[in-house]
């Protein structure tokens, strides 16, 4: 996943939209783009829109649902076929995606699915949910972490910089339990200046260095920048290319390690990052 886009749950113009623009998922929300005296309405708008339009739509479509009890409505409602599950908002331990488990469970023996076929994606959006990162990723059906800055910065009180590294020790930990559990790197956390291209390059580059692959983004004009930064240029794929070839030809001669172009060393570990971009692309 490089890139995906937020769209109100109650606006089914947008949704409509959105299904023909360049983002890989699409992140139906009842959350944070709906007034909370709208949610209800909002459900099972995005029921109606989802049964219509997920089993035979383009990007993936995940459906960000509320935090407690209406969360468990939320996903009661939304898990319909072609639906790749739903994002937990402001996940604090493991507990909440638990709470998701038996409504995902009780629409996948509805529609004759497979068990495990609605995965979760933890939004860790508050101190608990940093700090408990490592339980929650190993949780039953989460897929994947993703974080949430904008709850977290009031909670902590912090006032980020240009760069945002008030929040380096959240943004590490969360890539770091990630790959521990073996999950997939995580999407970096939404700009909120749709306008400033710039500085979502410049942020955006900056995640991607520190291991995030992709970016959630709230606007469609974020969608280009965003899908840029995550995609491979032909010249980084050419290298990672050659590198796991002359690692292969190195292992047939009976080496353990090979030499770069440059004349760096290559071993395992270099080659994984090369296969890991390959594979992503």
């Amino acid at each position: 996943m490089r890139s995906a886009l937020y769209v109100p749950a109650d606006a089914p113009r947008k949704l409509d939209k959105a299904l023909n623009l360049e983002t890989d998922e699409i992140i139906v929300d009842l959350e944070d783009a709906v007034p909370p005296p709208a949610r209800a309405g909002a459900r099972r708008s995005a029921a109606e829109w989802l049964a219509r339009n997920a089993p035979g739509a383009g990007p993936g479509i995940w459906v960000r649902v509320n935090p407690g009890a209406a969360g468990i409505e939320d996903a009661a409602a939304v898990a319909v076929p072609g639906v790749a599950g739903v994002v937990a908002a402001k996940t604090g331990s493991a507990a909440g995606p638990a709470a998701l488990g038996p409504p995902l469970r009780a629409a996948e023996e509805r529609y004759g699915l497979a068990a495990g076929s609605f995965g979760i994606v933890a939004l860790v959006e508050t101190a608990a949910g940093v700090l408990a990162a490592p339980e929650i990723a190993r949780a039953p059906r989460v897929v994947r972490l993703q974080l949430g800055e904008a709850d977290l910065r009031a909670e902590l009180g912090v006032e980020p910089g240009p760069e945002g590294l008030e929040l380096l020790y959240a943004r590490s930990r969360i890539v770091l339990a990630s790959a521990a559990a073996g999950l997939p790197p995580p999407p970096a956390p939404v700009c909120t200046d749709v306008r400033d291209t710039e500085a979502l390059r410049r942020t955006t580059l900056a995640f991607r260095a520190l291991g995030f692959r992709g970016r959630a983004c709230i606007h469609p004009a974020q969608l280009a920048v965003v899908n840029e930064v995550f995609t491979p240029s032909d010249d980084q794929l050419g290298r990672a290319r050659d590198l796991v070839e002359r690692y292969e030809r190195a292992l047939a001669s009976g080496a353990a390690v090979g030499l770069d172009p440059d004349g760096g060393l290559i071993d395992e570990a270099v080659v994984r990052s090369a296969r890991r971009l390959l594979s992503g692309a």
